[in-house]
């Protein structure tokens, strides 16, 4: 469940001193994310890109970082329940884009694929009234559950490199939604199932678009956006 957020324009001393990008997200055209500072840019991974085939094998080996370290390294950062991740193209850069639930408030967590370092963390404002809502679709869906998003994306690593683990929150599945990428560029979808580790084949054709993200964006009608106990 992909989540749509306002970016909050964070302070440059906060990153010139090195420290983690904190702040809460606010309303206005100006956003300003983390990705310009991420390791690994667009442009290093598309000069030879030819057709999106090219383009998903070369950012899967640009991503050194694997999702579930991603999910590792955002709950460092930000205690909670990782609800989904995806290796997004933000601004020019890659990052993990992490939505992590803690409590009743979402938070987002972006994460250099190419280092694992937190490029900065915000919590995502409630403009369309539907954090509730959501909040508990997620706890509902993940009651009584025994793998995490993490676990997910460890499973499914076996079927080639994860690019994007989401809760499937439609009541129907009960599972984590896994996409991933193979030597040669071709995408699959996977359920893991909430309670194991057992991996199965997504048959019910979500990226009829094949194009890689574009999928996820359409989910919520929108551009941009950015989306999941892990331990």
């Amino acid at each position: 469940m992909k989540r749509n957020i306002v970016i909050a324009t964070v302070a440059a001393a906060a990153l010139v001193a090195g420290g983690t990008a904190t702040a809460l997200a606010v309303t206005g055209d100006d956003e300003s994310t983390a990705a310009e500072h991420s390791s690994v840019q667009v442009k290093d991974v598309k000069d030879d890109e030819r057709d999106d085939t090219v383009e998903n094998v070369s950012e899967a080996k640009a991503a050194k970082v694997s999702a579930a370290d991603a999910i590792r390294a955002a709950l460092a950062e930000t205690r909670g329940t990782a609800v989904s991740v995806e290796l997004d193209d933000e601004d020019g850069g890659l990052v993990w884009d992490v939505d992590v639930l803690k409590g009743s408030t979402w938070h987002n967590v972006e994460v250099d694929p190419g280092t694992g370092k937190v490029l900065g963390s915000w919590v995502d404002k409630d403009d369309d009234g539907d954090d509730a809502a959501d909040t508990a679709r997620v706890n509902s869906a993940l009651k009584g559950a025994s793998t995490s998003a993490g676990d997910a994306a460890k499973a499914a690593a076996a079927k080639g490199t994860v690019t994007s683990v989401d809760l499937d929150d439609d009541g129907t599945a009960g599972a984590w939604e896994v996409e991933t990428t193979d030597a040669k560029g071709a995408e699959a979808d996977w359920h893991v199932g909430l309670k194991g580790d057992k991996v199965t084949a997504d048959r019910s054709d979500r990226h009829d678009d094949r194009g890689g993200k574009d999928d996820h964006d359409d989910r919520d009608g929108q551009d941009h956006d950015d989306d999941g106990s892990d331990d």
